[in-house]
């Protein structure tokens, strides 16, 4: 599902929009490109610290947007490029996932953990 141009964003810094929705209005946290773990059962990791309406939206809607992208990579004709994730989140409070991104990330409060249904290149 990921490809080599996704992974080449990853290496690059850049910001991550988080799109939630409950209530028929969106909300939108962010994080940065290099805080992000991509698992092989295409899940990805994301550390969070506040994100109290994501999670409050989540737990009513767990479907999830995420964007990200860098101008340092090459896109479909020009330079930059970026990402559309779409999928299911869950918040996670313990376990293997939740250790993984601690590591990484010892700020965090929970483990944002988002299971990836698509992947488009959108530039």
């Amino acid at each position: 599902m990921f490809t080599e141009k996704f992974f080449e964003v990853l290496n690059k810094e850049g910001v991550v929009s988080i799109v939630t929705s409950s209530n028929n209005e969106a909300h939108i946290a962010n994080t940065w490109n290099s805080y992000l773990i991509v698992l092989d059962d295409n899940k990805i990791l994301i550390p969070a610290a506040a994100m109290i309406k994501t999670e409050e939206n989540i737990i009513v809607n767990p479907k999830v947007k995420l964007t990200l992208g860098s101008k340092e990579v090459m896109g479909y004709k020009y330079m930059g490029t970026g990402f559309l994730l779409e999928g299911t989140a869950k918040l996670l409070k313990e376990g293997e996932n939740f250790n993984k991104m601690k590591e990484k990330c010892p700020f965090l409060t929970r483990t944002l953990e988002v299971s990836v249904t698509s992947c488009k290149q959108t530039l």
